[in-house]
């Protein structure tokens, strides 16, 4: 089910052909058809979007040969609501006549590697035309030569062509939906300060703020399901195991208290979620406006302080939204950032996209080097955690889908939720418990989620940061989750907040500048927040990052599988200074450039 507004975009396979007729187009036309619906079978059978449905490809009517041809083309793009463009050929064509020139559609151009023809000719030619134009376009060209009449696609082929267009239909999906602000800065949190240019001029999306207050107007004034908050509730008992009380027995809140606070947390996720996508069970009540929602693909909630200080915490609300299942059964996750980090929020859509998973909200809580792990629990750390972990910890956003009572291919694992099994489900909500909130971080109650990681998985962390001068950056650090033995989980987890939920992460190390040794990752990590997604999704991330013009600052991702537009090479011969250089130079895809 698309819960948001607006069809989801295609992608435009346009097949390009030499326009010389009598004998020489003649030949090349069923070739040339037959690459783009095999670049269409390749894509359609292999990808979709969060919400489950199958990505669906256009092709051109005819193959392209011309100007004429290249805006009938267009056309028909335009009116199926194509949002990425892959162009296809065996040979030379006539380069800019049939060139995509569309600034918003992020391209790319498959050139077949086959001696017959010159397929590679054009390609570097189509490039070319696209920097000279300011276009940037990514190349694809298989390594090893085929004959001219093999319809297959070559493994390296496939890779490039499914990592451009993951990334390309993430740009497609966010422009013109929202990022929904409920409150506004918390804590002093740069990231939960919502940079409404960054958005528009980076993402091509809309920001909706809202007071909190809201959520207290429709709670008191029954602007809510009232038959699915009984629902809710239910299962809510029936589901989510109450923990311990931290607080001192002096200091806890009678059963009554919590008994409403219970009430209180379910009617807020019931509402944050009609305010990102509305509902149409309220227009049936007489709230019609109320009804439409915000269409947010992602939104926050500021909670601290001047809501925590005095009503329940939105850790229940932000955990169960950003899970694959609630009280109507398995769904697509949504992305609700806590404190209303907005910048962690969008590395969290981000890991979404690319991995139609839930995502895990983390800080960056501390580096445990092995030399400290043994120090305090007389035991030392072995395996992928051999040189040291980062406790990723946090009362809010995480996802219950993290505590890895999923599996794939026999592994723990995190996946797209039509994958998911009940028993897995019921399985991620078995390993958790709902402490009382820590009144002292949390004076108006509340009830935090709280499970240890299970299970190693691979995973990727990685931010967004806003830097005075530059705009944004990306971080990536590819890595995995880390199972501690109980005995030292327990005694590291305690000096924290052992009622909140805990994934201990181990990079992966390069012996170079910031992935030199796991305290350098730790040193180099621009904020206190993480996203943390499933899968080593790096090179996915590098790829959407330069599609929106957003360089990436500290990555461990194998420079072989680093893939981006053609022209980044004309930026120089350092890989990240030439990311740095073109995207200065192109500037935010929405936006003015400096």
């Amino acid at each position: 089910m698309n819960r948001l507004i607006g069809e989801m975009p295609k992608i435009g396979i346009r097949p390009v052909i030499d326009g010389r007729l009598q004998g020489v187009r003649e030949s090349l036309e069923v070739q040339t058809m037959n690459m783009a619906k095999a670049a269409a079978k390749l894509i359609s059978e292999n990808l979709r979007f969060p919400n489950g449905e199958k990505v669906e490809c256009v092709i051109a009517d005819r193959t392209i040969g011309g100007v004429a041809e290249a805006a009938m083309c267009a056309d028909k793009f335009a009116r199926a609501g194509v949002g990425v463009s892959l162009t296809v050929t065996p040979c030379w064509c006539y380069g800019t006549e049939v060139m995509d020139t569309d600034p918003l559609i992020p391209k790319a151009v498959w050139g077949f590697n086959g001696t017959e023809r010159p397929g590679a000719v054009y390609l570097a030619a189509a490039l070319a035309g696209y920097a000279q134009k300011g276009l940037p376009a990514f190349g694809i060209y298989g390594r090893d030569v085929q004959d001219s009449g093999d319809t297959s696609i070559p493994a390296d082929v496939k890779e490039k062509v499914l990592q451009f267009a993951k990334a390309g239909l993430a740009v497609a999906q966010m422009r013109n939906k929202s990022y929904l602000s409920i409150g506004g800065m918390s804590m002093g949190i740069a990231g939960s300060y919502v940079d409404q240019e960054f958005f528009l001029d980076y993402l091509g999306m809309r920001t909706e703020v809202v007071d909190m207050s809201e959520l207290v107007r429709r709670s008191e004034r029954g602007i809510y399901d009232k038959e699915e908050f009984e629902k809710a509730l239910a299962w809510v008992k029936k589901n989510c195991n109450e923990g311990e009380d931290p607080n001192k027995p002096e200091d806890r809140l009678s059963a009554e208290r919590k008994a409403w606070e219970w009430e209180m947390v379910v009617k807020m996720t019931v509402i944050a979620r009609d305010l990102m996508i509305g509902n149409p069970r309220l227009a049936e009540m007489g709230f019609g406006e109320e009804a439409l929602g915000h269409n947010a693909i992602a939104g926050g909630f500021q909670g601290q302080r001047q809501w925590t200080d005095h009503l329940p915490n939105g850790d229940f609300m932000e955990a169960i939204l950003n899970s694959s299942f609630d009280w109507n059964g398995i769904r697509e996750a949504f992305v609700l950032a806590t404190e209303n980090d907005s910048l962690n929020g969008v590395a969290m859509l981000f890991g979404h996209l690319l991995t139609n998973t839930s995502q895990i909200f983390s800080d960056v809580r501390t580096y445990w080097s092995p030399e400290a792990v043994e120090r305090v629990t007389g035991k030392k750390l072995t395996g992928k955690a051999a040189d040291g972990i980062i406790h990723l910890i946090n009362s809010g956003s995480t996802t219950l889908d993290a505590t890895a009572k999923q599996q794939k291919d026999g592994q723990p694992a995190m996946k797209p939720f039509w994958k998911i099994t009940e028993n897995e489900a019921q399985a991620c909500l078995d390993a958790t418990d709902w402490p009382a909130a820590d009144l002292g971080y949390f004076r108006g109650g509340g009830y935090s989620s709280h499970f240890n990681t299970d299970g190693e998985m691979p995973v990727t962390m990685s931010r967004v940061n806003l830097i005075k001068g530059i705009g944004p950056v990306l971080q990536i650090a590819e890595g995995w989750t880390i199972q501690l033995p109980k005995d030292v989980h327990d005694v590291l987890d305690v000096r924290t907040n052992p009622t909140w939920p805990t994934t201990w992460f181990a990079p992966r190390l390069t012996g170079k500048g910031a992935f030199n040794d796991v305290y350098n990752v730790m040193a180099n990590w621009g904020a206190n927040h993480g996203a943390i997604s499933y899968g080593h999704i790096g090179a996915d991330l590098i790829s959407l990052a330069a599609m929106l013009r957003i360089p990436v600052c500290m990555h461990n991702v194998p420079e072989e599988k680093v893939f981006r537009p053609a022209v980044w090479n004309a930026f120089g011969m350092d890989k990240e200074g030439s990311d740095y250089r073109a995207c200065d130079t192109y500037g935010p895809v929405y936006g003015k450039t400096k």
